[in-house]
């Protein structure tokens, strides 16, 4: 897990919970259609999974090897 993670927040987080809310202005993401790139880690990965139905997920692998 070395990549870079694009995350894009697709609905809106009116109406959630407190915790979800948390999570996105956590990851940078506080308006509808932001995108964000975050290193691929074991805790990202957590974030994401916990507003999955929130977000587009999009992997970036570096192939400068």
């Amino acid at each position: 897990m070395s990549g870079v993670l694009r995350v894009t927040l697709v609905k809106s987080m009116i109406g959630r919970p407190e915790k979800h809310r948390r999570v996105l202005r956590g990851m940078g993401l506080t308006k509808l259609n932001r995108t964000v790139e975050l290193k691929d880690t074991p805790s990202t990965r957590g974030m994401v999974n916990t507003v999955s139905h929130l977000v587009k997920v999009e992997e970036k692998i570096d192939e400068a090897k």
